[in-house]
């Protein structure tokens, strides 16, 4: 039996770029599980072109994986509230931007917006951190979304200790299993592992 037959993800990505290819592979993985996904892109994903890659190039990807039509604004974001849209929502690669501002409470691009309106309805929200300052300016906020309901963490480590001390990233390829465990009102241990 597929692990998440049914429920409707929301899978929000965030501009960690050298993250995103990553990424799709677990995005793959959660569409093979049975999920309904609903992607949502932030605006760095949206117009940023990298050396990682093309926005157009990613959004291709992700629109072929989910059968569905991007959120990309505030606008196309909002009803994820009212309308009860998902049953979990995924914010990965979730960048020390992104976490800062979910930590303050600021709304201010799609992927905000949408986890904001999903906490509104007291459900899910599973976090897959890339930052690199996690173990710098952002450990307060990892620590406050750490301590808060109804929001669960992908297991994270350094990935890189000696050329990036302060940076943290989760094992993406525990994804499926946090997900399972969020629907379940369960954070998944470890959250802190060794780095890869």
């Amino acid at each position: 039996m597929k692990k998440l037959e049914g429920v409707k993800v929301g899978f929000a990505l965030t501009g960690s770029h050298c993250t995103i290819d990553e990424v799709l592979v677990e995005l793959k993985k959660v569409a093979q599980e049975g999920a309904v996904l609903y992607p949502i892109i932030s605006n760095s994903v949206d117009e940023t072109d990298t050396r990682f890659g093309a926005s157009a190039a990613w959004k291709t990807r992700i629109e072929e994986i989910t059968n569905q039509e991007i959120i990309s604004s505030i606008v196309g974001a909002e009803p994820v509230g009212p309308e009860k849209l998902f049953d979990v929502l995924v914010v990965v690669p979730c960048t020390g931007n992104t976490l800062a501002k979910l930590a303050n409470a600021i709304t201010d691009g799609p992927v905000l917006m949408a986890t904001k309106a999903h906490l509104r309805n007291q459900r899910p929200v599973v976090i897959g951190l890339s930052t690199n300052d996690g173990l710098s300016m952002n450990a307060k906020n990892i620590g406050l979304l750490l301590n808060a309901k109804n929001i669960y963490m992908v297991p994270f480590g350094q990935d890189n200790p000696a050329g990036k001390p302060n940076s943290l990233k989760a094992r993406m390829n525990l994804l499926v299993e946090t997900i399972v465990c969020a629907l379940q009102s369960k954070q998944i241990q470890p959250v802190l592992v060794a780095h890869e």
